[in-house]
């Protein structure tokens, strides 16, 4: 399996290369295994860097005649922009085998409507798995507007905890669970929520990025309360322009697009029943990539999704 996986890097590799002279701002300049199934990369876009803004994304394509996929900008500093990618299908498998030196074949961005950073007072930030990546930024820049910052963030397992120490150095508390109970509070993100938003002191305002459910179930939890609760709608995004449709969003009864519109938006006026319809019409296709990838590679893949 070994070989097979650095067949297809060097397939990669090759296949990027013979389009001619790639830009530089595409050249992975680390990369590092986080969590089970997914890598760390710092990326060198300058331009982008300079430009993006807290819940923005960029568009990345991995190889030529490959789909385009969003990702959400996790970190930045001068002329790089940090990923956080899961393998959770083929196209994301392929660029977790990529390693420092590789090139993506395209980079684009920043994209998106950055989130809303001023003074509320104290804000809740809800990461689940991966969805932390796209919490953590918004946290940090929070907490930078003299916000009183909890974080909470949870994984299916302890492995599945990513980015606890960077959060612990930018906000005011952070809580973990895991559904298995192997580290943190055994439960639900929603379950530490409920216990902040009911004590004496509740939050002014919250924010919940990650899986469909959990972004649903955070709703739920605040709406009783009339707190103010956003969620990021990244899981329906695909080409990140609104010319493909297919993260068309019904909030409060008005059709948006997740991508140039959001992707944040009102939590309590999203249709979760629609979101979640759209976000499975794919789930058959997903699931024969995704068959294809790990007989090729042997890659352990996360849950649905690109």
């Amino acid at each position: 399996m070994a070989e097979k996986r650095d067949d297809l890097r060097l397939w990669h590799r090759q296949s990027t290369f013979a389009q001619g002279e790639r830009d530089a701002m595409a050249t992975v300049l680390e990369a590092k295994s986080i969590g089970p199934a997914g890598k760390y990369f710092r990326v060198s876009a300058p331009k982008i860097a300079r430009r993006q803004r807290p819940g923005q994304f960029v568009i990345v394509r991995v190889m030529p005649q490959g789909e385009r996929i969003p990702l959400t900008i996790a970190d930045a500093e001068d002329d790089w922009i940090a990923l956080i990618v899961q393998a959770v299908g083929r196209t994301t498998g392929i660029m977790c085998l990529l390693e420092a030196g590789d090139e993506l074949e395209d980079l684009v961005g920043p994209l998106g409507t950055p989130s809303e950073i001023e003074q509320f007072g104290s804000v809740v930030v809800v990461g689940g798995g991966v969805g932390t990546a796209i919490a953590y930024p918004t946290a940090r820049a929070l907490a930078g507007a003299g916000n009183r910052v909890l974080a909470i963030i949870g994984g299916r397992t302890s492995e599945h905890v990513i980015l606890e120490e960077e959060l612990r150095a930018c906000v005011n508390e952070v809580h973990v669970t895991t559904d298995d109970g192997s580290y943190g509070t055994r439960g639900f993100v929603t379950d530490v929520l409920e216990r902040l938003v009911t004590s004496t002191d509740p939050p002014d305002r919250v924010l919940a990025m990650g899986p469909i459910a959990m972004m649903r179930g955070v709703a739920e939890v605040t709406r009783p309360h009339g707190i103010p609760t956003v969620v990021s709608l990244n899981p329906i995004m695909v080409d990140g322009t609104g010319m493909c449709g297919g993260c068309r969003v019904r909030i409060g009864g008005v059709t948006h697009f997740a991508c140039v519109d959001g992707p944040e938006f009102d939590a309590h006026l999203v249709d979760f029943d629609l979101l979640a319809r759209r976000n499975s019409a794919y789930a058959e296709f997903e699931r024969h990539r995704k068959d294809e990838l790990v007989a090729l590679t042997g890659i352990e893949l996360g849950g649905a999704g690109q």
